[in-house]
């Protein structure tokens, strides 16, 4: 898993660090591993030129650092400091001494179209939002170009606890140290940071107690199928699940269909379509497995499509009388303030749908989806997953946030939520605490579509096996 930690924790792990090692130390490393990725990129150093845009913290004095390794194995070299007379001093004079150039502004917005490769290490951890004068002229320039831009630690202008694509540069890579960094996880930030290389250059998040939980764990492929359920031969249906529907209406038939295909195609052992006749009669027709008889069921999910069900609150509370995880999606969304969950009850909004049950507007949500998640969570005493680019999984008064394998945006697809909530029953009836199932179902989605053509969600929801069987192998 991917751990992302706070500006907060990682200012703390630097002290401690700090206090444990020579001056300098942390930042010979961040710059020895910069120019190694730089030198990388480049494939080669003859004849190849770089410029360095260096400001006037530590970031730029990894940047210079770096600068002066990689004029010493033959690459020409430009350094232009982005705040005249601000820069880090040592760093400056190794670089120039080692036959770094360096230049002023115009020389340096010209050379942003000449030269192979662009390092921005202009602003940190610590720079605020965006960016203005000189320095958006650079980021500009630098985009104009197509020139390829290796970014210290994080693109410069981008907040690096945030999810905002606020002005700044746009890299191809960004070589972090310590840990990942939220922007880095997080869409449309992330967008802005290209390939992220993460370095261990010696921070203990152990030492800092408490302090050093991480904010996100963003999960890789082998965590899911390591958390995946697996059948074996002693497995029967109800050791898979069954799996209760209660989902679309006269309205919005397909929603119902829509979330068994999920389940079927996810693996559960059983569906019952539990909900109106007419959409439990075209579940059938669709999945002829499915079954519309009442009885035993270990999980449930309800409320896609039912529309503006008049006895929709009702309806939940009788579901959840039944003590078995239920995942709330869509319509049955708005019953939530009504009834009370706990975390084995999962909700499923999008950035639309939480800010009606936050009574927020959208705009908010998406500028900080991470309080907005851990405030619904708390709120409601059930576990969510906000889905979006980047999906979130947050459960009740828990400081990290789960974050799903990231996939292609063509997932945005009317009907995708019902499929997806599909998975994440499936996984509820096989046992997988509330944000397992929702992180393992939305990572198998975002994995299926990142390898399949643009589908809609009924024929992607088909391609779940093939996922699976690539995932598990021989489990």
């Amino acid at each position: 898993m991917l751990l992302v930690h706070s500006v907060e924790s990682i200012r703390a792990a630097e002290e401690e660090a700090f206090a444990r090692t020579e001056e300098g130390e942390l930042m010979q490393r961040a710059a020895d591993a910069l120019a190694t990725s730089v030198l990388r990129d480049l494939g080669h150093t003859d004849g190849t030129k770089v410029l360095v845009l260096a400001g006037p913290g530590d970031n730029g004095g990894d940047a210079l650092w770096a600068a002066m390794r990689l004029a010493g194995r033959g690459v020409r070299v430009w350094v232009h400091a982005v705040v005249p007379g601000h820069v880090h001093e040592a760093g400056w004079a190794a670089c120039v001494d080692n036959g770094a150039t360096p230049v002023d502004l115009e020389t340096a917005l010209s050379l942003t179209e000449r030269v192979d490769r662009i390092v921005d290490g202009i602003f940190g951890i610590g720079g605020r939002p965006g960016l203005a004068g000189d320095v958006a002229r650079l980021a500009e320039a630098a985009e104009r170009s197509g020139t390829p831009v290796t970014s210290v630690d994080v693109p410069s202008g981008l907040d690096a606890d945030g999810a905002g694509a606020h002005p700044s540069f746009r890299a191809e890579r960004t070589v972090t140290f310590g840990t990942a960094k939220a922007c880095q996880v997080m869409q449309p930030a992330a967008h802005r940071c290209g390939a992220v290389e993460v370095i261990d250059i010696g921070l203990h998040w152990a030492a800092l107690g408490e302090a050093g939980t991480p904010l996100l764990r963003r999960w890789e492929t082998a965590d899911v199928a390591a958390a995946w359920p697996v059948p074996d031969v002693l497995s029967d249906k109800y050791s898979r699940g069954v799996l209760g529907i209660d989902a679309g209406s006269a309205t919005y038939p397909g929603a119902g269909i829509l979330v068994a295909y999920g389940a079927a195609y996810a693996g559960t052992g059983m569906i019952r379509s539990l909900g109106s006749p007419e959409v439990a009669r075209a579940s059938v027709a669709a999945i002829p497995s499915v079954v519309t008889a009442p009885g035993r069921v270990q999980a449930w999910v309800v409320g896609s499509g039912w529309g503006d069900r008049p006895d929709g609150a009702a309806r939940l509370a009788e579901i959840l009388d039944q003590e078995a995880p239920v995942l709330i999606d869509a319509d049955g969304l708005r019953h939530v303030p009504e009834v009370t969950l706990s975390p084995e009850h999962l909700l499923t909004p999008h950035a639309g749908e939480l800010a009606r049950l936050l009574e927020v507007p959208r705009a908010e949500v998406e500028a900080d989806p991470l309080a907005h998640v851990h405030r619904a969570a708390d709120l409601f005493g059930a576990t969510v997953l906000l889905k979006g680019a980047t999906q979130y999984v947050a459960t009740p008064w828990e400081r990290t946030v789960e974050v799903a394998v990231p996939g292609p945006g063509r997932t945005a697809q009317a009907g995708s939520g019902d499929t997806l909530a599909g998975v994440c029953g499936s996984l509820l009836a096989a046992g997988l605490p509330a944000a397992r199932a929702a992180v393992c179902g939305a990572s198998l989605q975002a994995l299926t579509a990142a390898a399949e053509p643009p589908l809609p969600p009924h024929a992607l929801a088909q391609r779940f096996g093939t996922t699976l069987q690539g995932l598990l192998g021989d489990r």
